[in-house]
């Protein structure tokens, strides 16, 4: 099972693994609190990218392609399966620190690894 959340809301006993996925920490988060597994940041998207999108529900659609031709890396997809794998078998929650929570990284990468476990459920 794959779960998305805020960084800023509170770890909650059903998020199983936690992974943030921002390049940059997030404001007002002490790494203390945010009770991660580990911070994937080589998964978020790349400096360029991040600022080009800038958040802009306009490039939204946009960012989504570029961003998968991003994930498509060796060692990135490597991550993917791993995540993927993970939530085989339990619940992986994907933390962000962006406001808009139907328009982020997170978001992304949760379509990514859903369509590999579908991929692998037809084999």
């Amino acid at each position: 099972m794959l779960k998305l959340k805020r960084i800023h809301d509170q770890p909650g006993p059903d998020d199983g693994k936690r992974y943030l996925v921002d390049r940059i920490w997030p404001r007002g988060v002490r790494k203390v609190d945010a009770h991660l597994d580990e911070w994937l940041r080589a998964l978020a998207p790349s400096t360029e990218l991040r600022k080009w999108f800038n958040h802009d529900p306009a490039r939204w659609e946009d960012f989504q392609a570029r961003y998968r031709l991003e994930l498509d890396a060796p060692e990135l997809r490597a991550l993917l399966d791993r995540l993927a794998s993970e939530a085989e078998t339990g619940t992986v929650t994907l933390l962000y620190g962006a406001k808009d929570e139907q328009r982020n990284q997170a978001v992304v990468i949760r379509r990514v690894v859903e369509e590999r476990l579908e991929k692998k459920a037809h084999r």
